[in-house]
């Protein structure tokens, strides 16, 4: 469950203790020139701290660190750029970006021209109740709608339930980090137990969705582009049909 993922993680930050082991002898076996990481978040994946600490006497020379950083789409773009650059290929890098952007900036331009934005709720997590923040607010705006709770380029924050009801979001979305779309449908259901549920207009018009957070939503890479298009299709469906019904998002 959320709550229990919660506790355990937040027990082992409390000990000063990491959540991820990396695997010493699998990497000196494998004698990588390249390590790919990330300090954007202690919890999601192994930190560059991490890997350093540990393969600081294993590690060749001639092995590169490239950790992840984005707390935004500019940063996905950056990290992008740096990767590309860190494997030799730094002209393919810009010109993924290139595109990438390219298709973003289509989007806003196509949902700049439809009047209704619908106010969202993005929902992070459930136990205890977090909406996301980084480079989802951006990617909501982008796809036509409004906002609600998370500040573009911070982490995600925490939000009590009555906020949320106060805020009458118009739509919901769930996108729990590192979960899909069956894992989010079932960790959903202490929400939809509580007695306010069904106080909340989004569940009153059947305006609540689920997302694959772990393929999409979490990952501050170039699925960022589907996700602000699985955004699209749930806010104005009536203009966009990307078709990622039923594998990227689902109807609660």
């Amino acid at each position: 469950k959320s709550e229990d993922i919660d506790r355990g993680v937040k027990t082992l930050l409390s000990e000063a203790l990491s959540i991820y082991e990396v695997d010493v002898t699998q990497l000196e076996n494998i004698k990588p020139d390249l390590i790919v990481t990330q300090d954007q978040c202690e919890v999601c994946a192994v930190s560059r701290t991490e890997v350093e600490a540990t393969l600081t006497e294993t590690l060749s020379q001639s092995t590169r660190i490239v950790s992840l950083t984005a707390n935004d789409v500019t940063g996905i773009w950056d990290d992008i750029k740096r990767t590309a650059e860190a494997m030799g290929a730094i002209a393919s890098g810009i010109e993924i970006v290139r595109r990438l952007s390219k298709r973003l900036d289509d989007l806003k331009t196509k949902t700049s021209k439809i009047e209704r934005r619908p106010k969202v709720a993005c929902i992070e997590w459930t136990a205890p109740l977090m909406v996301a923040g980084n480079w989802v607010p951006e990617i909501v705006s982008a796809a036509g709608g409004e906002n609600l709770f998370g500040v573009t380029g911070t982490h995600s924050p925490y939000l009590s339930w009555e906020d949320l009801i106060d805020a009458e979001p118009d739509v919901i979305i769930a996108m729990p980090c590192g979960f899909d779309l069956s894992r989010t449908r079932t960790e959903l259901a202490p929400l939809m137990a509580l007695p306010d549920w069904r106080r909340l207009s989004a569940v009153q018009s059947g305006a609540v969705y689920i997302t694959d957070g772990n393929q999409f939503f979490n990952r501050p890479g170039p699925r960022i582009i589907e996700s602000a298009e699985i955004l699209a299709e749930i806010l104005h469906p009536e203009h966009f049909k990307f078709g990622h019904r039923g594998a990227g998002w689902e109807k609660l």
